[in-house]
């Protein structure tokens, strides 16, 4: 109990001072966003360290370094997005639920860098939100981070993926590359407090380029992200 009170204590230490940095290192780039991508790297970095948590990555050779992507993959724990930001070496913007635009520092900050809110309280709201996010891609391109499940998986089994947020990819005509996340899980389940110290793994697999498909062919075009995110989360030692 104390090592559980001390590590949380100790991210949430680490969230707010990063965000902190974040936040007023943006105030003097004219580049919105660049500084922090560098420090949610960093920070990133400093909560897999501190949560003990060890991690390998593969697949690297499908990212090139000057070309933007979506990544879309599977969501089973709340490691995945630190694990996200250390290991994809690309400045991420992730698309996120409005509600967190709210939360002091860590709303502040993710404002300041740009991130993709959806409002999903409704049907309307919730296009509307893609459209903007759609525009601010197309005006400014930037790597996406997205989970298509829509919430984390309490059984490490993957969800049907939406449609909504992979729609910014035929849009934007920017590339997928579909990712698994393997063993997180294992080592923090949805709704538990305990992490525990395990190797996580996340993999990378070829883009699947939006450019090939339309709105008609929407559904095909989900299908294939979902099936790759799903060979590469079979595809080795990890559940």
């Amino acid at each position: 109990m104390i090592w559980r009170a001390w590590l949380f204590l100790n991210v949430g230490v680490w969230t707010s001072i990063f965000g902190f940095i974040g936040l007023v290192g943006s105030l003097f780039e004219k580049n919105k966003g660049g500084f922090m991508g560098h420090v949610a790297k960093i920070w990133g970095k400093t909560i897999m360290a501190v949560c003990r948590i060890q991690y390998t990555v593969t697949g690297l050779v499908h990212i090139h370094p000057h070309q933007e992507y979506i990544f879309a993959g599977n969501h089973e724990s709340s490691l995945d997005i630190p694990l996200a930001f250390a290991a994809i070496p690309k400045k991420l913007v992730p698309v996120s639920k409005i509600e967190l635009k709210k939360i002091p520092i860590m709303g502040w900050g993710m404002t300041a860098a740009g991130h993709i809110f959806v409002d999903r309280r409704s049907r309307e709201k919730s296009m509307k939100s893609i459209q903007d996010a759609r525009d601010s891609l197309l005006n400014f391109p930037r790597s996406v981070l997205i989970f298509p499940e829509g919430t984390r998986s309490v059984d490490g089994n993957m969800k049907p993926f939406k449609r909504g947020g992979l729609m910014l990819a035929i849009e934007t005509g920017i590339p997928v590359i579909p990712m698994a996340f393997c063993g997180t899980s294992a080592a923090n389940k949805k709704g538990s407090y305990n992490i525990k110290k395990q190797p996580v793994q996340l993999r990378f697999g070829s883009p699947i380029e939006s450019e090939n498909f339309s709105y008609e062919t929407r559904k095909e075009f989900v299908s294939r992200i979902q099936n790759s995110v799903q060979e590469l989360k079979q595809n080795g030692g990890f559940s």
